[in-house]
């Protein structure tokens, strides 16, 4: 089998990202690989919280760029380990889209993404880790963290 080259950590800067951002870390030491951590801004998500507004008198899009930018940062310098790549992408579409492109266009072999354990309402439309598993056309590793 040949080993993964490039491996992609898709976040959402849950609790549960951090633990797969931790096994996507284990695996780019393993594999010698590249790591990319990536961020996806959704264009209009349907839930925002009130964190996540911006501040008064500043443009809301720079402000999420800036705060998804700082976050992916904290979440590298948390694993110590200063060789990841850091992305944030916008997109118009649900993350598990850009996700999906994303790893399309940068030649990626491994996609790393939490799997929360929605049950319900949630389950039944999808989660963003079942839709990066049917759209991306590379290897997915959907890592199940307890929240």
């Amino acid at each position: 089998m040949e080993g993964y080259r490039n491996i992609l950590c898709a976040t959402d800067f849950s609790p549960c990202s951090e633990t797969a951002l931790k096994r996507a870390s284990s695996l780019a030491k393993t594999y010698n690989a590249q790591l990319t951590l990536l961020h996806v801004v959704e264009h209009f998500p349907e839930d925002r919280s009130n964190e996540e507004i911006a501040p008064e008198y500043t443009d809301p899009a720079h402000y999420r760029m800036s705060r998804a930018r700082e976050q992916l940062a904290a979440q590298a310098a948390r694993l110590g380990d200063a060789d990841i790549a850091q992305e944030v992408l916008v997109s118009e579409h649900a993350a598990k889209y850009g996700i999906a492109r994303f790893a399309g266009e940068q030649q990626i072999d491994l996609i790393v993404v939490a799997c929360h354990g929605w049950h319900g309402i949630d389950a039944l439309l999808g989660s963003t880790a079942n839709g990066v598993l049917h759209k991306a056309s590379c290897d997915v590793l959907a890592v199940y963290a307890t929240k």
